[in-house]
């Protein structure tokens, strides 16, 4: 049934298998976390007292120093930036993002380049480059930390750290001994649940995480965790105070509806959460299996599948449509489905992937349907 509000606009919703992508929506906001929201709109706060409240209770959550309620972890990318390149410097905070004669080189490992990155230079950060595609060595971080180094930044999402790379903790090690802060983007990593306090515990000094992906809280929302010191110089560069962050400002109900959600979020039980997941994916890899060229499978690990997918993989003996064939025509049919798709390497060349995380009850039933009708025309 399609939603009285998006009737009267003329938008049409569709059946997200693509995971918790911004573009499709990102997830289903808890019903907790919309009272919150409501409850919060009944009563005008001060913003500064509310944010060092819902900083303070997330903190406790996750067993850190301090926290901030981000607008997105875009965002936050942007206020990790600032923090460590103006830091609680009043006229630096005014000048950003003209940093000139600041401290303003974010060192950035190849492989970990990414289209939000671009959030880096927002703050006026200059990103320098160490490594090459798929390895870097320890001399070339070290070599790259000069005078001018702000910080270094590290992504950790999927299918972004091939074996070669440094790891966070040798980028912590190195890092550190020269007194450069680590900034870290793990948007995208929650659940499993014992990341909130894992990169924290290795030794990262800001964590960015998205509120509206796996937490399910307001789409709009994002959580940075770390040290006192470059928390509170995220807080003064940000919104509500006339700063490079108050275009990216959260209201009273965004941050109260994202401070109930993570109460929720780790309540949970993962492991029930994962069997549902592992059967909703079962259901689609059996439907599938018998297709000729196909290699259907249920794939989850740490990384690169942190919740289980139903993969389908297109074998060298594949003589059926492409995968971005398949995917244009499942977005164009009725319902309008949303897959992940893209090329693969070790002996595949195409993949198709279905995240469950925001399927309903019974969708993966039509999921595996048009996938089979698709996959087996023509």
């Amino acid at each position: 049934m399609i939603p009285e509000v998006y009737r009267k606009l003329g938008v049409r919703p569709v059946i997200h298998g693509s995971g918790t992508t911004t573009r499709y929506g990102g997830s289903r906001l808890r019903p907790e976390a919309l009272e919150s929201m409501r409850q919060a709109s009944t009563a005008l706060v001060n913003i500064d007292e509310l944010n060092e409240a819902a900083g303070a209770a997330i903190a406790r959550m996750l067993g850190a120093e301090a926290a901030f309620v981000t607008a997105g972890a875009s965002s936050g990318l942007i206020l990790q930036a600032a923090a460590c390149i103006a830091g609680d410097d009043p006229a630096k905070i005014t000048r950003l993002p003209d940093t000139r004669g600041m401290r303003n080189e974010i060192v950035i490992q190849r492989a970990h380049r990414f289209a939000y990155d671009q959030a880096y230079r927002v703050a006026g950060g200059v990103l320098v480059e160490v490594g090459l595609a798929r390895r870097t060595q320890p001399f070339e971080l070290e070599d790259a930390i000069t005078e001018k180094t702000a910080a270094v930044a590290y992504l950790i999402s999927p299918f972004t750290s091939p074996p070669g790379v440094l790891t966070l903790a040798e980028v912590l090690a190195i890092t550190h001994r020269r007194g450069v802060p680590v900034i870290v983007d793990a948007a995208s990593m929650l659940p499993p649940r014992e990341n909130l306090t894992k990169f924290l515990r290795l030794g990262a000094d800001l964590v960015s995480f998205s509120g509206g992906k796996g937490i399910r809280g307001p789409q709009s929302t994002g959580i940075l965790a770390g040290r006192r010191d470059l928390v509170r110089a995220v807080s003064l560069n940000a919104s509500p105070n006339q700063a490079l962050g108050r275009a990216a400002k959260t209201s009273k109900e965004e941050i109260c509806g994202l401070v109930t959600a993570l109460e929720l979020f780790i309540a949970e039980d993962e492991a029930a959460e994962m069997k549902r997941y592992i059967d909703v994916c079962t259901t689609i890899v059996e439907a599938l299996g018998d297709i000729p060229g196909l290699r259907c499978v249920v794939e989850h690990d740490q990384m690169n599948r942190v919740i289980p997918h139903a993969v389908v993989y297109f074998t060298p003996d594949w003589a059926g449509p492409s995968g971005t064939a398949v995917q244009v025509a499942l977005a164009k049919g009725e319902p309008h489905i949303y897959v992940q798709q893209g090329a693969h390497q070790g002996g595949y060349f195409d993949e198709i992937a279905v995240d469950p995380i925001n399927l309903q009850p019974g969708e993966e039933a039509t999921v595996a349907a048009r996938l089979r009708e698709e996959l087996t025309r023509r």
